[in-house]
């Protein structure tokens, strides 16, 4: 979240870019609700002194009546506090970071392409979509994976479990050569780590998987619970940032989603992720946001994929994001553009500055001996839902068996699905 002093001495600003975030915001009732909640909590402290001051040695009948009606009004200001409060932290969280001045102003489709590798050279051949082709090659089964679950979970097969073990080899040994820590993540969060993060873990529009009578929920990404991993601490980054790569099942329920492009493993209930995140001083996030861009570059050259990077729009922000760039990779399977194929997302890399530190209260040590928050970024290595179809769909074959990218071989030991 931001600073309200920072909010109150830059209000037009923060207004304005709530509207470019497509953000529907009163900054001024929020500024009211702050003057109020400063209000109540000094006159709470001004009776808590005049109670204590009150109460120290033997109080007369006339000043036990004054005590008792001290707390009383201590009580009423307590609730009405309480909910002023409540309120004012529902606007103050609902405020999105501010927005890159280098990010596009618009809407979805208004991002800018700032890298495209050469065009696809188009197939000689009919080509088919990865779900297709899976099933064709008895690499994924999702009948059954509705069966046990329910629809769009799935069991990958035979040849696919060992190319998704592959896949994550591959990240984890370009990632730990850029020094990022290995983790592998719980599962579950609590929802005060999901709210810090900038996932919201209730209501309509939730895309999170919540667990009934307690406050936890399914992560939909490792940066929920790498996020978390150091909430609440003060960090020594005088040696450099703290950077981790981390492998986490995610679970999201796509709760209205399917409008859009969502064919086989595009948009999934689970699937498994590795996530660079990183800890690092305010001066240094530009320098680890194009770190974790070039990464994903890197990783995405290598499986031999066409693929562009997009600067995100700021109506397509998320509200923890300052700015966002992500890799499209083209696939078979959307058909946007022509019979052949279009662009999908594949990764995101996100800076999203001290916003999520802010909520998680996440401090570094600076020289003087003072503390300020972190900046915090974080990134796709490799998500296997997305990456299966870029690999299937672009290395597939007139006869129907599917290419492995060389730079995998070595760990999947085979050529071919």
């Amino acid at each position: 979240m931001l600073d309200i002093k920072f909010i109150r001495d830059n209000k037009e600003m923060v207004q304005k870019n709530c509207v470019i975030r497509n953000v529907n915001v009163d900054v001024s009732a929020l500024l009211v609700l702050d003057d109020e909640r400063k209000s109540l909590l000094k006159k709470a402290e001004e009776l808590r002194a005049l109670r204590n001051s009150k109460s120290k040695g033997k109080p007369s009948p006339e000043e036990i009546v004054q005590l008792r009606n001290t707390g009383g009004e201590i009580k009423i200001i307590e609730t009405d506090l309480a909910q002023i409060v409540l309120k004012y932290n529902e606007i103050l969280h609902k405020i999105p970071n501010l927005t890159h001045p280098d990010s596009p102003i618009g809407g979805e489709q208004d991002f800018k392409i700032i890298f495209e590798t050469k065009k696809p050279k188009p197939f000689k051949f009919s080509p088919k979509d990865h779900e297709e082709l899976m099933l064709e090659n008895d690499l994924i089964d999702f009948e059954r994976g509705a069966k046990v679950a329910t629809s769009k979970f799935y069991f990958f097969k035979n040849k696919m479990v060992r190319l998704n073990q592959a896949l994550i080899n591959y990240g984890m040994d370009i990632t730990e050569k850029y020094g990022y820590a290995l983790l592998e993540t719980p599962d579950l969060a609590k929802n005060e780590i999901l709210t810090g993060i900038g996932y919201n873990p209730r209501g309509t529009e939730t895309q999170v998987y919540s667990v009934e009578n307690t406050d936890l929920s399914l992560i939909g990404t490792a940066e929920i619970a790498v996020g978390g991993f150091h909430s609440g601490e003060i960090l020594d980054l005088s040696k450099g940032p703290k950077k981790y790569v981390a492998l986490s099942h995610c679970f999201r329920t796509e709760a209205g989603a399917y409008g859009r492009v969502s064919k086989g493993l595009y948009r999934v209930h689970q699937f498994s992720k590795l996530e660079m995140f990183v800890f690092c001083k305010p001066e240094d996030g530009e320098k680890y946001h194009q770190e974790i861009l070039e990464i994903e570059k890197k990783i995405v050259d290598g499986l031999e994929v066409p693929y562009r990077i997009i600067d995100i729009a700021s109506g397509d922000l998320g509200g923890p994001a300052y700015r966002k760039y992500d890799i499209e990779a083209w696939m078979v399977m959307n058909t946007s553009e022509n019979e052949q194929g279009g662009f999908g997302e594949i990764t995101s890399a996100s800076n999203c500055t001290d916003y999520q530190a802010r909520r998680l209260n996440i401090r570094y040590r600076k020289e003087d001996g003072t503390t300020e928050f972190a900046h915090t970024l974080n990134g796709t290595a490799i998500a296997l839902s997305r990456f299966p179809i870029a690999i299937i769909e672009n290395h597939q074959n007139k006869d129907g068996s599917i290419s492995v990218p060389k730079a995998l071989r070595k760990y999947a030991d085979f050529n071919r699905l």
